[in-house]
Order: C-alpha cells, then sequence, then structure tokens
C-alpha cells in the first residue's frame, strides 16, 4: 500500500512539472478569485473551466459543472488573472533558436502570454511559426523587421524599399531606430502606409514627435521625442545635447506644453509603450549596486550584466549628469505618464528587456511598480497589459476573463488590484491549451541560472 502511495506521488509529481494540455480536457480552477479585467473588481469563489485554449465556464464555486476526468486545480485564496503582454521585448537576433526558446521561457514564467519582439531577425519568422503551431512553447510572437535608423537607410529609395522587402518577409511591423531624417522618414511612414505595414519604435531627433505624430506611428515607445517637443529652444540643440529620451533636458522642460502633445497623440490615436523601468534604472541617479546584486541578475550572463554595470557607470561619470537632474527627468516622465493616462492616450504595457538592469519577463513587474508610482491605479496598469494590447491587436477576445475568450491567464498567490507587487507571485500560468504549473516553472527557471556555472 505505502509503494502505491509512493508511486502515485511520484506521479503526481511528474505530471506538475510538464505543461498540461487542456485539448480535448477540461482544466478546472476551483474556488479561485476572479479579476477579470473588465471593471476595477474582484469575483470571488469562482469555477473558471478552460478547455481547447477557451474558457468554456465561469461561475459561483459549486454552480459549475465539470467533467470526472478534468484537471482540478485547487485556487482557494489565489487569484485568476488574463495573462500580461511585453510590447517592447527583445528576443535574440541570430541564427539561433536555443537562446531564443530560454528568453520565451523567462517570459512565461512571469506571467506574459504575449510579447512583442522589437529588433527582428528573419529566424523570428520560423520562431514565430514553430510557437503558432505548437512545436516551440512561447508567448504569442509578433515581430518586428531588422532596424530601420541612420545607417542602414542611408537613402530614401533604400528606406521604401525596405519597407516592401519586410512587408513581403512577413513581420508584423517595421522597427524604426534614431538616424532617420526628414529625406528618409518620409518615405518609410508613405511606403508602410501604402503596403499597409505598421511602425513604431524610437522617433529620430530630426524627425521629431509632431512629425511622427502626423504621420502615424503604430506606437511611440520609450516616450521618445516627449521631452524635445516640451523643452524650449531645441531648436538650437543637436542631438548629442539632448542625452538619451531629452535625459539631459528634462529640468528645463516646460510642463504647460504637456497637454498639446497628449491632444495630439490622442487625437491621432497613437500608443505609447512607456519602458519607464529602463528609465528608473538606468538614467536614475542611483549607482549600479543598486541594481546589479538583484535576484534576477542570475539569469542573465555575468558578461553581459558587466555591460550593464558599465553602462550604467558611463551615465553617471557624463558630465552632463548630475543626481538632481537626473532625478528631474524621473519626475517629468512621471508626469507624463499620468497625463497620457488623464488623456486618454492609450498605453502599452512594455519594459525593454533584455535591456541595462532588465531582465526579460522580471522587469515587467518593475515596469508596473514603476506606474504605480507614476500616479496610476494598479487597475489602470494591469489594463496596459490586458485590455488595451487586446483593443492594439485587434483581438476581441483577449483581455478580459470571461466565457469565449481565450485562456491566456496567470494565477497569483494575492490580489494585484490592492498590491501591484502580487504580479511577481505567479502561481502558475494558461498559455492558450497548456497549463504550467508553479513546480514547472520553478524547474525551468533554475535551468536558465547563468551566474554560477
Amino acid at each position: 500500500m505505502r509503494l502505491c502511495l509512493f508511486l502515485f506521488f511520484l506521479c503526481q509529481l511528474a505530471l506538475a512539472q510538464q505543461p498540461v494540455s487542456n485539448r480535448g480536457r477540461e482544466i478546472v480552477f476551483l474556488s479561485v478569485n476572479v479579476v477579470p479585467m473588465n471593471m476595477d473588481r474582484v469575483l470571488e469563489n469562482q469555477t473558471v473551466v478552460v478547455q481547447n485554449g477557451k474558457i468554456t465556464a465561469l461561475g459561483a464555486a459549486g454552480k459549475v459543472r465539470y467533467g470526472r476526468q478534468a484537471l482540478v486545480i485547487d485556487a482557494k485564496g489565489k487569484y485568476l488573472t488574463p495573462g500580461w503582454a511585453e510590447m517592447h521585448a527583445h528576443v535574440p537576433p541570430i541564427d539561433d533558436i536555443e537562446p531564443m526558446k530560454e528568453v520565451l521561457m523567462l517570459y512565461l514564467a512571469n506571467g506574459i502570454t504575449t510579447i512583442r519582439g522589437m529588433l527582428g531577425h528573419p529566424k523570428h519568422l520560423e520562431l514565430r511559426a514553430k510557437i503558432n503551431s505548437g512545436d516551440i512553447l512561447g508567448p504569442h510572437f509578433y515581430t518586428t523587421g531588422p532596424s530601420f535608423n541612420g545607417q542602414t537607410v542611408r537613402t530614401a529609395e533604400r528606406g521604401a524599399e525596405m519597407v516592401r522587402q519586410q512587408k513581403a518577409a512577413g513581420y508584423d511591423y517595421l522597427k524604426l531606430h534614431p538616424g532617420l531624417t526628414n529625406e528618409t522618414f518620409p518615405a518609410i511612414a508613405r511606403t508602410a502606409k501604402e503596403v499597409g505595414i505598421p511602425f513604431a519604435g524610437h522617433v529620430s531627433f530630426n524627425v521629431g514627435v509632431w512629425r511622427a505624430i502626423e504621420a502615424g506611428y503604430s506606437s511611440i515607445d520609450h516616450l521618445d521625442g516627449f521631452v524635445e517637443a516640451i523643452t524650449p529652444g531645441i531648436d538650437t540643440l543637436v542631438d548629442q545635447e539632448t542625452g538619451l529620451f531629452g535625459s539631459w533636458i528634462g529640468y528645463r522642460a516646460d510642463t504647460a506644453k504637456i497637454p498639446r502633445l497628449m491632444q495630439a497623440l490622442r487625437d491621432r490615436n497613437i500608443r505609447v509603450v512607456p519602458t519607464q523601468a529602463l528609465a528608473e534604472r538606468w538614467l536614475s541617479p542611483q549607482s549600479a549596486e543598486a541594481f546589479s546584486g538583484a535576484p534576477e541578475m542570475k539569469y542573465m550572463k555575468p558578461g553581459e550584466v558587466t555591460n550593464w554595470v558599465n553602462a550604467k557607470n558611463n551615465y553617471n561619470a557624463n558630465p552632463n549628469f548630475s543626481p538632481e537632474r537626473a532625478e528631474a527627468f524621473l519626475q517629468l516622465r512621471r508626469k507624463l505618464l499620468k497625463a497620457c493616462q488623464q488623456n486618454g492616450v492609450e498605453i502599452l504595457l512594455g519594459s525593454d528587456a533584455p535591456q541595462v538592469f532588465n531582465v526579460p519577463g522580471f522587469s515587467i513587474h518593475h515596469e508596473m511598480k514603476y506606474m504605480v508610482d507614476a500616479g496610476l491605479t494598479p487597475y489602470e496598469v494591469l489594463r496596459t497589459g490586458t485590455v488595451n494590447v487586446a483593443s492594439y491587436l485587434g483581438k476581441p477576445d483577449w483581455g478580459i476573463l470571461k466565457v469565449g475568450n481565450v485562456s491566456d491567464l496567470v494565477l497569483l498567490s494575492g490580489n494585484p488590484l490592492q498590491d501591484i507587487g502580487q504580479t511577481r507571485n505567479v502561481e502558475g500560468v494558461m498559455i492558450g491549451e497548456k497549463w504550467l504549473s508553479r513546480e514547472f516553472l520553478t524547474a525551468e527557471l533554475k535551468k536558465l541560472e547563468k551566474q554560477g556555472k
């Protein structure tokens, strides 16, 4: 009898450490508190049933029927919410898919069920296809093509040619980087509209945010160009004098100009991906040591963390840097973030990882916290990674936890509407048809540790 019980325990443990499919089999979350995201509320003590990648039933515990063969997850006291998006993600732009799979798992383990890769590579098209077919486990993947910047696009003709090539290749978006001009940028934007592919990313200094808005960016990332747009005398400066995202001139900005900027963004329905975590960590007054020892750094190669430390130290050592001006720059960005929320400019959740002290997946939790610090409520922040993304992507059955919608879900141990820090406490993730238990995710994360090896 003891042997049978021991073998049963081993079988259950093995099952917990593997993804469980709901294709043809119900998975049931029993006695769970639901954060549906259609309102700032919690539905307490619910039963949620998912099958074949969809939510098939939702109701008060004891009132919902399910089959005897269902996998029942005791979720009493836990919270179930739609999965989040990382809309400024980076997947290695290389020919080897294996390192890409590692990054995908870091995202999944942190409850991120959709990513938009923002520096494309031809291999990403194959990766996207294998994720969609189920051959590779990963979040839903939207990919940009290779970068449009001052080095890759030297003429208007070349810009238009690259747009047509990337549209034909099948990329979802174009990624714009700095260095575009008033000759090359209009050709890119015009051709993108002609062939029907959206463009997103940085705003080149010589283009400026007003032309970017008029051209119809799909999303402006990093709040790029915002500080320059509200800084008096910007027409007397060159790019190198303004600093990354306007970090050297933020203390000079005129906040009375913010409403005009917000109105322009709203009127043209330009989405904003703030990547506030990048600014709060790289461009802050704090030292590199404040971030380099964080627990999640163990998932990055030591050499990469060293590069991040050097980048931070170089920023702090720049003659244009002072702690007071750096803090003023961050305060300005927080005002811009709050203004976006207050003025109906749709924010999309994104943190830019891997990037200086932003580890894939983990940095999204920092991003959420920084947005709360900027004055958004936890519910407003959670919408940026769920409801707003579903609207942006044209996915009416994403982003809200209700019957008929896709079963991209995160199970948490605490209520994120009361404490945004609870997003870190992931008990399991549903990505479409697969349930990834905490045991499975913990084991996978252990395999990805880089430091100390």
